[in-house]
């Protein structure tokens, strides 16, 4: 009993004097790096180790190199390393692990995050790997609660949520404010652009207009690709954090993913990030946000967007109304529901013509018919 507490107490001053000399208290995230199979080297890996170790944190480097100030793990290859990463996560001998590949199972995917060039505005990007679910449409609405668990678990309390405009936004963004009209917190952003809303072009990618940017994973990883190397070629990611924790329900092995490509600076800083949603209790967060989330509706809401996906019986046969001049336009319908909506409205006598905008789709109508034609798709759910 007597050592225990004397163990205690020597715990006790050694995390104080640490904190003093580090700016940084209270217990230090433990943290293991594999630093074999970098197309940079090792010493690439290693000197990202030595700089992450300087703020407060413990790394455990899982390779053949040394160096002061981190604790090395010696392996002969990276097979090996992977293994004993593996293992000490499941011992619990580290909180978290970077490293530059892993096998996520189906609905845990990766929130990476990045440094935007316009502003220097950090950004998440919900998700960059691994996949959330394998319909695209629930995989981003569940994308962007792992996003809004991993922003609240590094110190954003409140984030805001953008939505790339890629296939699917549109229905994932009708998805996301049935939850948020049910009591989900959820603070929208708005983009840059002078027509406003919470759909993400180009420039808000760039600008970082949401603290998260939702997307599927595979555009995802492009982004991050791109903003973290934009200046080197693509051969050398400079900046950023890598492609980010995997986050999923009832997920709880905190593991990081940076690529063959990340530079020191980016896996120094993917260190950093795993240090700081361990000091954040991630996956008490994530606990928090899908129980609130299934609260106001998740399952009713993903289950409604199945079942709209099915496929229906014999298409309706519906007359094109007559030609007439069509210079209004009605954006934010879902590219796969355009024709859908043009139909919607011939069904009604109101005749329509789909295109595409600068923004995406839409559909055209007279100037005349433009508040009863957008009051129809809003009621048949085409337009949020």
């Amino acid at each position: 009993m007597a050592n225990n507490i004397e163990r205690m107490i020597a715990d006790t001053f050694m995390e104080m004097a640490q904190g003093l000399e580090t700016g940084s208290f209270g217990k230090r995230p433990k943290v293991a790096l594999t630093g074999m199979g970098s197309e940079h080297g090792e010493e690439n890996s290693m000197k990202a180790a030595v700089e992450a170790a300087k703020d407060g944190i413990d790394v455990y480097y899982i390779g053949t190199l040394e160096a002061e100030g981190v604790t090395t793990i010696k392996v002969a290859n990276d097979e090996e390393g992977h293994d004993r990463m593996e293992e000490m996560l499941k011992n619990g001998e580290v909180d978290a692990a970077v490293t530059m590949h892993f096998p996520f199972p189906i609905g845990v995917s990766t929130v990476g995050r990045c440094v935007t060039p316009a502003t220097a505005k950090e950004m998440f990007i919900a998700n960059t790997t691994g996949t959330s679910s394998t319909d695209r449409i629930e995989g981003m609405i569940k994308n962007a609660i792992y996003g809004i668990i991993t922003a609240k678990a590094c110190g954003t309390k409140n984030p805001t949520v953008g939505i790339l405009n890629v296939d699917g936004a549109r229905q994932t963004e009708k998805a996301l404010k049935q939850l948020q009209e049910k009591g989900y917190d959820i603070a929208f952003a708005e983009s840059g652009r002078a027509d406003g809303g919470c759909v993400m072009r180009g420039n808000d990618v760039l600008q970082a207009s949401p603290d998260i940017m939702v997307t599927d994973s595979l555009t995802g990883n492009i982004l991050v690709k791109m903003l973290s190397s934009f200046n080197t070629g693509g051969s050398f990611e400079a900046t950023g954090f890598g492609y980010g924790p995997g986050i999923g329900e009832g997920y709880e092995q905190l593991v990081m993913i940076v690529s063959r490509a990340s530079g020191a600076p980016v896996i120094a800083n993917a260190i950093r990030y795993a240090g700081q949603l361990v000091r954040g209790k991630v996956f008490e967060v994530a606990k928090a946000e899908f129980a609130a989330a299934k609260k106001a509706g998740l399952k009713d809401v993903l289950d409604a967007l199945k079942a709209s996906q099915k496929p229906a019986g014999a298409a309706e046969e519906v007359k094109e109304p007559p030609k007439e001049i069509v210079t209004a336009q009605i954006a934010g319908i879902e590219v796969m529901d355009l024709e859908d909506a043009v139909k919607a409205l011939w069904k009604i006598n109101i005749y329509a013509e789909s295109g595409m905008g600068c923004t995406g789709p839409i559909v055209r109508v007279s100037e005349a018919n433009l508040a009863k034609a957008e009051e129809e798709l809003k009621k048949a759910g085409y337009i949020n």
